[in-house]
């Protein structure tokens, strides 16, 4: 792996735990708020939604990345 894709590994790493760390805050104040606010909440739901999906395409690019270090 050359450092390009090592420093890479390292920051989608980095990412999806910082995505699932937001998309887990989203979804707690979308709790929070949902007896004020159902249409905030919707909203935090829906961003938490988005977050999920940006963790998805983020570990899709980590299997790629590690399936092409096999091919080194």
């Amino acid at each position: 792996m050359n450092d390009i894709q090592g420093r890479l590994h390292i920051l989608l790493d980095y990412w999806i735990e910082h995505n699932r760390e937001h998309e887990q805050e989203f979804r707690e104040w979308a709790d929070k708020i949902a007896f004020l606010s159902k249409e905030i909440a919707q909203q935090l739901q829906e961003a938490a939604g988005r977050m999920a999906a940006a963790s998805n395409n983020l570990e899709k690019a980590r299997q790629v990345l590690a399936k092409n270090k096999e091919g080194d």
